[in-house]
């Protein structure tokens, strides 16, 4: 949480006096709320550093994704105060302030404990190509539909023309291709709404085609998630395999062959289950 400091500034007007006013200088963080993050940060950094030196591969710890934006993280917080200490005096230091804002990227280490965001991120990377497929069908068409729309407003005396140039109207034609519907820009000659009609409904068509791929990926892997959790935990015990360690040992033993050994312990069975079976005199 940051508190801005407010100082005086001595401003000149037109009528040539003076005048003074209230001017945001710098942010800066809460005092309590600095020495929490402090403390935190102090962890934070004490743990990765901790978790790269047992790291059994440590080329495998740095191409870890989550361990990237962990390091990151957790650097902006130093990069953040070394800023604010040496760069305070520059005009517009508020943007610095950006650094504090990717420390939110920490969320993203909450797909190591949270099943539903481990699902999520298994179904974007098994529908990565519909996702491609999806991001390039709409680019090409917003590139369509905003120099279709650029023209169709030139068509008729348009006093009230919204659609200056074609990079204008590339925001138009991404919030009506995804169906958002600001209404800061709307065309207003029959071609432009003729052009508007055609690109919601193309926008509709373009976003609905690989949906239902991603769906599907979607629920196979939470129905695999489900089936794991009703397992039992509890593994049965399995059988011990007979090694020829174990088939030596027993041949010397008893003196005969392995075979020999087991087609006498079969035989002995047969008599056993026969005997069990047949009634009683």
């Amino acid at each position: 949480m940051r508190v801005p400091v407010i100082h005086n500034k001595t401003v000149h007007t037109h009528l040539n006096t003076t005048t003074w006013t209230l001017d945001k200088f710098k942010t800066d963080a809460h005092e309590a709320f600095y020495y929490i993050e402090s403390i935190c940060n102090a962890w934070f950094s004490f743990e990765i550093a901790m978790r790269f030196v047992v790291s059994p591969s440590k080329l495998d710890f740095v191409r870890d994704m989550i361990n990237v934006i962990d390091f990151i993280a957790t650097m902006s917080f130093y990069s953040d105060m070394i800023l604010q200490r040496l760069a305070a005096d520059i005009e517009n230091a508020d943007i610095l302030d950006f650094f504090s804002i990717i420390r939110i990227l920490r969320l993203f280490k909450l797909t190591r404990h949270s099943r539903g965001l481990k699902i999520l991120v298994h179904t974007f990377k098994a529908s990565a190509k519909e996702l491609f497929l999806l991001v390039f069908f709409l680019i090409l068409g917003i590139v369509i539909f905003a120099s279709l729309v650029y023209y169709a407003e030139r068509l008729q005396a348009n006093p009230r023309n919204d659609f200056k140039s074609i990079p204008e109207g590339l925001w138009w034609a991404i919030v009506t291709m995804t169906t958002v519907g600001y209404g800061d820009m709307v065309p207003r000659t029959y071609a432009g709404m003729l052009v508007g009609a055609l690109c919601a409904l193309a926008g509709v068509l373009t976003i609905a085609l690989p949906v239902p791929v991603i769906v599907s990926n979607f629920t196979m892997f939470y129905s695999h998630t489900q089936a794991r959790e009703k397992l039992p935990r509890q593994r049965r015990r399995v059988c011990n395999v007979p090694t020829d360690e174990n088939i030596e040992n027993n041949k010397s033993n008893t003196g005969h062959p392995a075979g020999h050994t087991s087609a006498a312990a079969r035989r002995m069975n047969a008599v056993k289950i026969s005997y069990d079976v047949s009634p009683k005199s």
